[in-house]
């Protein structure tokens, strides 16, 4: 009689839990109708609930980014904190790989085919979020580097047969190692699988500044009187070439964005001044994109005239910077140069000759995104020393840039879409083989997409407002 009694009370919980919480049974998957967790005999817990992006950040940035996650949630964007003490403890998944930029790798793993993640945003420094180094040496006899960071590598998850792609496949922890007559880590797949990027914050302050900006941005679409200009700065980046490499570059961005309005300072017209400030100007106007090809430092940007002698123009410096007033008018910018993006700068590991200033605790592209007041809204450029297609023979850095516009011209208007489709055109259009020298055109190809970063929010949708980017076909 007891038993009978246990069983219809057993019976009558269930189905109150049933009511509770419904199920939906789809395509193989079950789904709660909202969050439920299944405790496992390994005590592990696994989230049913789909997510659209994940932020990767220390536990004490949290707070800060309780109102960046609401806006993402309110716009469609799905989003889940994640903890660095979370992957390392095993909190959602096992943990998995030899160190913790590894462990890291595999999350995303997990996190792509448990949650079908897109997007990947890391919030915080070098010392906060590890980076991985990628040790595929150009050869460059005049400042040999032998290692830059690569963000890439958190991005590129499975190989060429759907494996997991460690850029390590001599097993010696030195990744994307090509530093002889062929590569030692080959082949490397150097295709995203998902939409990366980081806000490269340092303490709190910086990252309530920069959740600001985004949401400011994305609240409305933006004011095309001040969006639809486009201000693209240039000039003759190397006398022993034909041309003006970086004023050429700028034309073929300007020449896919039909409907801007060009805003186009030049060596060649006489509207660059040897220092910048006319650049600062035109900024602080407003813009939409930013577009420089040139020389670059982790503190400066230049280009020349060796018309009729070897003159700097347009040079950037960061005290600079600290003159832009754009306010909530901010532009996507995109620098062509070495070193712009290597936001590594307080371990002071770059080269003397590139970098005088070694007081900066950020480099330059991330001091515009965390300028409070103006800037950009995201910058992407390269970590280590970058390359024109005419020095070697490839792509370049700058084909990545022109690249960028015209996928934004052929409607991708997703910051961290756009980033993957540049890079995977192209891989697609300069097939690396691995086979070969390092220095040579393929290893510098791999260097080039390898090197190539987004300093920003990979979900923004560009001009602001809304545009459903989860529906984004990845």
């Amino acid at each position: 009689m007891q038993k009978k009694i246990v069983r219809i009370i057993f019976l009558v919980l269930l189905l109150l839990l049933t009511s509770i919480v419904p199920m939906v049974v789809d395509a193989g998957h079950i789904r709660l109708s909202r969050p439920f967790t299944i405790f496992q005999d390994n005590s592990k817990s696994i989230a049913l609930d789909n997510y659209d992006m994940i932020i990767i950040a220390p536990l004490s940035y949290n707070s800060s980014l309780e109102p960046f996650i609401e806006h993402k949630t309110n716009l469609g964007i799905i989003t889940k904190f994640v903890s660095l003490d979370d992957i390392y403890s095993g909190s959602y998944f096992e943990v998995q790989g030899r160190d913790n930029q590894e462990k890291i790798k595999y999350f995303i793993k997990d996190a792509i085919e448990n949650w079908h993640i897109t997007y990947v945003l890391f919030v915080g420094s070098i010392k906060q979020i590890p980076v991985r180094y990628c040790y595929n040496n150009d050869n460059y006899s005049k400042n040999l580097e032998l290692k830059f960071i690569s963000e890439l590598y958190y991005a590129d998850i499975y190989d060429d047969v759907g494996d997991f792609c460690s850029w390590d496949s001599d097993g010696d922890e030195i990744y994307g190692e090509w530093d002889g007559e062929i590569a030692e880590d080959r082949p490397i797949n150097l295709t995203p699988d998902v939409c990366l990027g980081r806000l490269a914050c340092v303490d709190e302050s910086e990252v309530e500044i920069v959740v600001n900006k985004i949401i400011n941005y994305e609240k409305q679409p933006a004011d095309p009187s001040w969006f639809k200009r486009m201000v693209v700065v240039g000039g003759d980046t190397y006398e022993e070439f034909e041309g003006y490499e970086g004023e050429i570059n700028n034309q073929r961005a300007v020449d896919a964005m039909e409907d801007f309005i060009p805003i186009k300072l030049w060596a060649s017209n006489g509207e660059l001044t040897k220092n910048g400030w006319n650049i600062i100007r035109e900024v602080n106007k407003g813009c939409g994109f930013w577009y420089l090809s040139g020389h670059g430092s982790t503190g400066a940007w230049v280009t020349y005239t060796f018309i009729p002698e070897k003159t700097p123009l347009g040079r950037l410096y960061s005290y600079n910077l600290l003159f832009l007033s754009n306010q909530h008018k901010l532009p996507v910018c995109l620098v062509g140069g070495c070193h712009n993006s290597e936001f590594s700068v307080a371990s002071f590991n770059f080269i003397k000759t590139w970098s005088p200033q070694k007081w900066l605790k950020e480099c330059w592209s991330w001091q515009l995104v965390s300028k409070p007041n103006g800037g950009s809204i995201a910058t992407l450029g390269a970590t280590g020393l970058a390359w024109y297609g005419v020095e070697f023979g490839g792509g370049g850095t700058d084909w990545l840039n022109v690249q960028f516009f015209k996928e934004y011209a052929d409607d991708t208007v997703i910051l961290g879409q756009i980033w993957k489709n540049a890079l995977s055109r192209y891989v697609d259009t300069f097939p690396i083989d691995w086979e070969t020298p390092s220095g040579g055109v393929h290893s510098i190809d791999a260097k080039t997409v390898q090197e190539w970063t987004l300093l920003g929010d990979p979900s923004l949708t560009i001009g602001g407002g809304t545009s459903n980017p989860i529906s984004t076909n990845i």
